[in-house]
């Protein structure tokens, strides 16, 4: 990142589990696409476990990896007072079928999701009409874990989901997302496209509240995503992305620098 080097800092690509790595000649370890850790997750947090324990700075925050890489934080944030979208929490072996998790919370159309997931892994959707057709879709992935049941949000598909971007615990910049005609996935790799814009101060300030319930908080940050959709005016959090979320940094003409001079901050604390 030409950030870093004008500030004297030699930024080098490594992947994760390459063992010809030796992570101790690092100053400082930022975790930015390792977009396989949801596939191998006792691994890698056993990786960034090593990290720590070896002294090595890693960003964001061994803890906040630990919090955020399985979706039971969204619970958490939900009993912190953030408005975050309905879900039913459907832990493995459970017997409850789709189309009675549905019936009981009253939603025709919904979102189903692995409690442990990346980039829309294995997330699809579902309704009372197809929920029967469903049932062995979804206990496959209830066989290997805890499994999210949400609400499909229309707002998604008629306006868009926000993507606010906060460096260093500040807000940054904000992306639109919207999804390609026919899905609901917003991600570039399903065919989604996102615009630079302006969410407004309300906005920023109701994503900002679930950056206070992270591990250290916000100024323990390097970066955030805070995925969500406007719905009735208000801001309602469907992810809040602090592993390895794409950040739009080169969409903005301020943000790679704000990103390098978060990382020298962080690391003279």
């Amino acid at each position: 990142m030409p950030a870093f080097a004008a500030r004297g800092v030699h930024a080098a690509a490594a992947v994760w589990d390459d063992p010809a790595v030796d992570w101790m000649l690092f100053d400082a370890v930022i975790i930015r696409s390792c977009w396989d850790y949801h596939l191998r997750h006792d691994e890698f947090l056993a990786w960034v476990t090593r990290l720590e324990l070896d002294g090595v700075p890693v960003f964001n925050p061994p803890a906040v990896i630990r919090w955020n890489a399985e979706k039971g934080y969204l619970r958490e944030l939900a009993e912190e007072g953030v408005r975050v979208v309905p879900t039913r929490w459907i832990d493995a072996g459970s017997v409850t079928t789709l189309h009675d998790i549905l019936h009981d919370a009253g939603w025709d159309d919904a979102v189903v999701k692995p409690a442990i997931s990346a980039s829309a892994h294995e997330t699809w959707r579902t309704s009372r009409r197809s929920a029967a057709q469903d049932e062995s879709r979804y206990r496959a992935l209830l066989a290997r874990g805890r499994v999210l049941v949400q609400p499909f949000m229309r707002e998604v598909i008629d306006a868009g989901e926000w993507s606010l971007i906060f460096i260093g615990g500040t807000f940054s910049h904000a992306a639109l997302k919207r999804a390609r005609s026919g899905d609901f996935r917003v991600q570039s790799e399903h065919g989604g496209s996102a615009t630079i814009e302006d969410p407004g101060v309300h906005v920023i300030e109701q994503a900002r509240r679930a950056l206070h319930a992270a591990p250290g908080g916000e100024d323990s940050l390097l970066y955030a995503r805070v995925d969500g959709c406007i719905v009735n005016g208000e801001f309602v959090l469907m992810e809040l992305e602090l592993i390895e979320p794409l950040l739009y940094l080169s969409e903005h003409p301020d943000a790679p620098a704000r990103f390098a001079d978060a990382l020298l901050m962080l690391t003279a604390r």
